[in-house]
């Protein structure tokens, strides 16, 4: 990022390595200031407040003449008092003529500040630890204090009595990068993106609430035939890359700062990859997202550079794109080919390490596609009687993969976090995660928080199967919880991959996906099939026992019961003397 100062989409990035506000005059004499200023006189006033713009506008003449009028008076109200405000220049008696009004013009700012999603940016030519780091923190802080300040000044100078309530709300940046420049190795194909710099560290200033165009996803990835990336070079003003490990898979992801919030939202999902990791290496992955290519249709695929080995991903600057599923189901399918490619069967569900106080041990998968209640299983049974469990590790929320080692089939995760849909979830969890969660439309259908659970040392350490669950939604069951003996009704069941669909995605009714993964396996669906035998065919003859549970997350009036029914079942097998 090369500017100081920018705001569009309704998001604001501020350059703290170009400038840093650290009073109250370099605020308001900034460039930043202006610019919002003038974006709120065009989205507010003249938009909303009509009765409000007339009254100043018909005093001043012109919008800029306005802009000016308020900075100056803002600059003004921060050093004197009214009087002494009227005594420098009369024009300003506007303001004070009716107090209130004014007093309304400060308050509207402020919510329309709080509006925009804000990043800071501080950018190093070089790799920087320690001291560097701990400054940007501090000074985030204080640029958050600052703005508190500097409003409560103005307001105590109009009203002619200072702030009494104080209520400490965040009005800096929502978010904070630190960027490094770095050289990896880059082939020729992709020179074009060499000069992006690399997000090191990630500053969440919690509750992180956004609103993006989009709240559900709709389609698949399919693999194109031409590399979309040749030949194009990315601005160093409007992109970032986050280096991240999905799985195994070091993973350059590149994204337009039109998408921040889906950017940002990798911090709570992957696991950064630290410079040892990147500098001077190739990546298995590189995601392009939000590239604007000039065309209206959305544009979301994937190409095998086989020449390089690297599997790219591609979406294009569209509205219909901004929506975080995008950015990690991409993430996940590419992911999910190249395991595939390795001999490694991709899950799309849920695995849980449980460790009882009575010794006994069990690693579970609850497989299926979005909406089938794997994750609303899981966190019933976390809430069962805790007198019982001892612990509970969950090695992957929504995909992991089965290696063979050594004759045993084992669990890895690809994520050390979960986007999880908060309308199925109890209420009171959603509060726990106002701390740490990043949330998405929390108002409204399918809304979402992205939240840590693990640890990447935990999802990448590999944990024996035990039990192999397809998770199904829509039907009726006296038991919960059914075993097949039937190794080829167990295949058919899990490939079939049916579901009634809950609105996280724009499909409806009951729906079926191959493997319930249309995130590698439905493309790949010939090696998929292949995979899919010889893993179930050695899962049971290792004593895996495989089957169904049934969540009855789909049926009317069982969305929270069911998954709860469903978990205390599941314990009862697991937690036998």
């Amino acid at each position: 990022m090369l500017n100081e100062f920018t705001l569009s989409h309704g998001k604001v990035m501020i350059n703290f390595s170009m400038k840093y506000c650290d009073t109250k005059q370099k605020l308001l004499n900034s460039f930043g200031f202006r610019r919002f200023i003038q974006s709120f006189i065009k989205k507010v006033l003249k938009k909303d407040e009509v009765v409000i713009y007339d009254y100043y506008i018909n005093h001043f003449k012109s919008e800029e003449e306005l802009i000016n009028s308020l900075i100056e008076v803002f600059k003004l109200l921060t050093v004197f008092n009214t009087e002494e405000v009227l005594e420098v220049d009369n024009k300003f008696s506007i303001f004070f003529e009716d107090k209130d009004l004014f007093i309304e013009i400060t308050e509207l700012l402020f919510v329309y500040w709080k509006r925009l999603e804000r990043y800071a940016i501080v950018r190093n030519n070089r790799v920087s630890e320690g001291l560097q780091n701990v400054r940007f923190i501090q000074a985030n802080q204080m640029f958050n204090e600052l703005i508190l300040a500097t409003g409560r000044r103005i307001q105590g100078t109009v009203n002619g009595h200072p702030t009494r309530i104080f209520r400490q709300s965040m009005a800096g940046a929502n978010a904070g990068l630190t960027l490094n420049d770095v050289n990896w190795n880059c082939p020729v194909e992709y020179k074009g993106l060499a000069a992006i710099p690399f997000i090191s560290k990630v500053i969440i200033q919690p509750p992180f609430i956004s609103y993006t165009k989009r709240n559900k996803r709709d389609g698949i990835f399919q693999e194109h035939q031409q590399n979309p990336l040749a030949n194009i070079v990315l601005s160093e003003d409007d992109w970032f890359v986050f280096p991240v490990w999905v799985g195994n898979m070091l993973t350059f992801v590149y994204f337009h700062r039109d998408f921040m919030v889906q950017g940002i939202g990798l911090s709570n999902l992957f696991e950064i990859a630290t410079e040892d990791q990147y500098i001077g290496k190739k990546p298995d992955i590189i995601y392009v997202f939000g590239y604007p290519d000039g065309d209206e249709e959305k544009r979301t695929f994937y190409y095998k550079d086989k020449k390089n080995d690297i599997l790219i991903g591609y979406a294009n600057h569209n509205d219909d794109i901004d929506y975080f599923g995008y950015m990690k189901k991409m993430l996940l399918t590419l992911h999910n080919v190249k395991q595939i490619e390795k001999g490694r069967l991709p899950i799309h569900g849920a695995m849980v390490n449980i460790v009882l106080r009575n010794g006994n041990e069990s690693n579970i998968i609850i497989m299926g596609d979005s909406g089938a209640g794997k994750s609303e299983s899981l966190e019933a049974f976390r809430t069962l009687n805790e007198n019982y469990i001892r612990h509970m590790r969950v090695i992957f929320d929504d995909m992991g993969y089965l290696v063979k080692e050594n004759g045993v089939i084992k669990g890895y995760g690809t994520e050390i976090g979960a986007f999880v849909r908060i309308d199925d979830l109890d209420p009171s969890y959603a509060y726990e995660q106002m701390d740490r969660g990043i949330f998405t439309n929390p108002d409204k259908i399918n809304a979402r928080v992205t939240i840590p659970i693990s640890t990447y040392e935990v999802i990448s350490k590999g944990y024996k199967v035990d039990i192999m669950l397809y998770a199904n939604n829509y039907a009726e069951a006296d038991k919960k919880i059914v075993f097949y003996d039937d190794l080829d009704k167990a295949i058919d069941i899990f490939e079939a991959g049916a579901r009634k669909a809950k609105g996280t995605t724009t499909e409806e009714g009951l729906v079926k996906s191959y493997f319930a993964n249309p995130f590698g396996p439905v493309q790949e669906r010939g090696a998929t099939e292949k995979l899919v035998r010889e893993y179930f065919t050695d899962m049971k003859n290792t004593g895996v026992e495989i089957g169904e549970i049934h969540t009855s997350l789909a049926i009317d009036g069982h969305a929270k019961d069911g998954p709860r029914e469903a978990a205390e079942e599941l314990f009862s097998l697991i937690n036998k003397d």
